[in-house]
């Protein structure tokens, strides 16, 4: 099966030149599954099967910005979503983007087993590493519990995580320490097909990058692609990971984030 996860950057900068370069990018890619961060859903538009196109199961986030910006999941095969939650904990998350520090949780019935499939967007605020610890033991733990109550054939997490692999959240997530008195194992797509190469997904370099305030970007890598270990280790072999969209299409710059995708194989 093979997995998206990309932060589309809503519509700002020139959408429709945006738009131009991605569409087309991503339909040729053609993910089974997507996670997709900074997505707009209005009354009259839906970014998602915009870009995506017909023959997808589509879930909006809750807690969009008052211009529809959120995030969203995507399946080819059918998917119910079991559980949703707003991680807003602590009175430093900016409730001004309330789809900001969320969790989702869907089941998918693909041809590999059922998967659970969970969408994962801690805060991004560079300061908030103390947060980010508390939403990821927080999206943690309700991941083991869905697990307990339904086990699926396969835990798949993915997002925008706004943190690099070296951050104590990351190292939670790889199993390399624990957090809140608890400890998980997931295997990062990338680091298994590429090692210790930077992968970095989020870039000075991007001229997107100048409509925003960030000021002195070094480049990191943020954005991933995990797979849940049962005891024995991962259910799901990483056949390849690649970044997407991590060069200007003619002068077009997609996004202000470059794509993560990867493909995943049962043993």
């Amino acid at each position: 099966m093979r997995i998206l996860t990309y932060n589309v950057f809503g519509r700002h900068g020139d959408w429709p030149a945006r738009r131009a370069a991605m569409r087309p990018a991503v339909r040729e890619l053609a993910p089974d599954l997507a996670v997709l961060q900074e997505t707009v859903v209005d009354d009259g538009y839906d970014q998602v099967v915009d870009l995506l196109g017909d023959g997808f199961h589509v879930d909006h986030q809750i807690g969009r910005d008052s211009d529809g910006t959120g995030a969203s999941i995507a399946s080819r095969w059918p998917m119910r979503v079991v559980r949703r939650e707003l991680l807003h904990v602590t009175p430093r998350v900016d409730a001004t983007e309330p789809w900001i520090g969320s969790v989702v949780l869907a089941r998918v019935e693909a041809p590999e087993g059922v998967v659970l499939l969970a969408h994962f967007k801690p805060s991004w605020q560079f300061h908030l590493a103390h947060e980010r610890e508390l939403q990821a033991v927080a999206a943690a733990r309700m991941i083991e519990d869905e697990v307990a109550a339904d086990p699926p054939d396969h835990v798949i997490l993915a997002g925008d995580f706004d943190s690099t692999p070296d951050s104590s959240m990351m190292r939670f997530w790889t199993g390399r320490q624990s957090l809140g008195d608890t400890s998980v194992v997931y295997r990062d797509s990338w680091e298994c097909v590429r090692g210790t190469a930077a992968g970095l997904t989020f870039v000075p370099w991007n001229p997107l990058r100048e409509r925003e305030q960030i000021r002195h970007e070094i480049g990191r890598r943020i954005d991933y692609i995990l797979v849940r270990y049962d005891r024995w280790g991962p259910t799901l072999a990483v056949h390849s990971c690649d970044r997407f969209l991590d060069d200007a299409v003619g002068e077009v710059w997609a996004s202000d984030h470059f794509g993560v995708t990867a493909d995943l194989i049962r043993h």
